[in-house]
């Protein structure tokens, strides 16, 4: 393994990405439910084995999408599977990341950063780059683990995030967690 990848989840950890203690803590369709619309397109950055990627699929329904993004091809073939068994594969695109980009160009209407900026070698790109594939009022939450990321630390993500040209509009209230919404113009 990378430098670059040592602070990731190995794939092995996917059971503990996705389970049902996980989702009755982390219950996706209470943490994001608010934010997304049908027809909508989202983005799920460091989706992992798809906890919230399916969650948010059922919700953007049949003319909506997902992107779901990885750095892991395990974690994208755990959860081209899942979308498959679940009937929700073409509502997901996945997407393979590189560990200091992106590297999207579709506009998005929403979105989400769970349990992950912290393990982003290079945040001031990585969030001028959610900023730009963000439509105008297209709404960006991040989220990390109260445990693991200092409050110092996270509030220099949220003012990174601001300089980028969003702005905060809440601090919503998420177990274990230091959440952020932002918005876009």
């Amino acid at each position: 393994m990378t430098n670059e990848h040592e602070r990731v989840c190995p794939c092995q950890c996917a059971r503990f990405l996705d389970n049902w203690v996980r989702r009755a803590i982390h219950n996706p369709d209470k943490i994001v439910g608010e934010y997304i619309e049908k027809g909508q397109t989202v983005l799920d950055l460091g989706c992992g084995p798809g906890m919230f990627s399916l969650a948010m699929a059922r919700m953007v329904g049949e003319g909506g999408r997902v992107i779901s993004v990885d750095i892991q091809e395990e974690m994208l073939q755990i959860l081209q599977q899942k979308s498959e068994q679940a009937g929700l594969a073409s509502r997901i695109t996945q997407h393979r990341a590189e560990p200091k980009r992106i590297g999207i160009s579709e506009k998005v209407d929403f979105a989400l950063a769970f349990y992950m900026v912290h393990e982003v070698p290079g945040r001031v790109g990585f969030l001028r780059e959610v900023a730009s594939a963000l439509k105008p009022r297209g709404r960006f939450l991040i989220v990390e683990p109260k445990l693991h990321v200092t409050e110092s630390s996270f509030e220099e993500t949220v003012k990174i995030a601001e300089s980028t040209g969003l702005t905060q509009i809440s601090r919503p209230r998420i177990f274990f967690s230091r959440a952020a919404l932002l918005q876009k113009g």
